[in-house]
């Protein structure tokens, strides 16, 4: 398994990660999002959407759990688990989860922890959190693809802790 530490010393640096990413995919995948409420999981999601060329509101689909975009060559997927938490993970085969992750599309699954057993293995995992006055984020590759994504990061990288 490969691990990056990436730098953000502010929230450009959190849109323009999202960015790197979204420019890096060039086949379907699922990044899976970690990080406590305000680590900048959706302020990601909207750098990757807009690299992409989505020019609406992105917000956390908390309430929804899915957020869909339908986009020129790509449909993303944006989902929030974080209500799970809370009831259980029958809600995720209510919404026939799997039907959106079907290989065709990019999915980006924030509190992915709360649906565990039911989603897929990720390629790229990335926790968002707070080291001092900044956020790092450490990016982690769980098969080919995702080492791809994460060796298109160029984004500055710390030995992983």
């Amino acid at each position: 398994m490969e691990k990056r530490v990436i730098l953000l010393p502010d929230e450009t640096a959190t849109v323009a990660l999202g960015a790197a990413l979204a420019v890096a995919c060039q086949q379907a995948c699922v990044i899976y999002l970690y990080g406590n409420i305000g680590a900048g999981k959706t302020t990601l999601c909207r750098g990757f959407l807009r690299s992409l060329g989505y020019a609406g509101n992105v917000k956390s689909p908390t309430y929804t759990l899915v957020e869909l975009y339908a986009l020129t060559r790509w449909t993303v997927y944006h989902f929030d688990l974080y209500r799970l938490a809370h009831t259980n993970t029958e809600e995720l085969e209510l919404i026939s989860i799997l039907d959106y992750l079907d290989h065709s599309s990019l999915c980006l699954i924030e509190w992915p922890q709360y649906g565990k057993g039911i989603l897929p293995i990720m390629d790229l995992s990335l926790t968002l959190e707070y080291q001092g006055t900044i956020r790092r984020a450490k990016a982690e590759a769980f098969n080919a693809n995702g080492k791809r994504l994460l060796a298109a990061l160029s984004l500055q990288q710390e030995p992983y802790s």
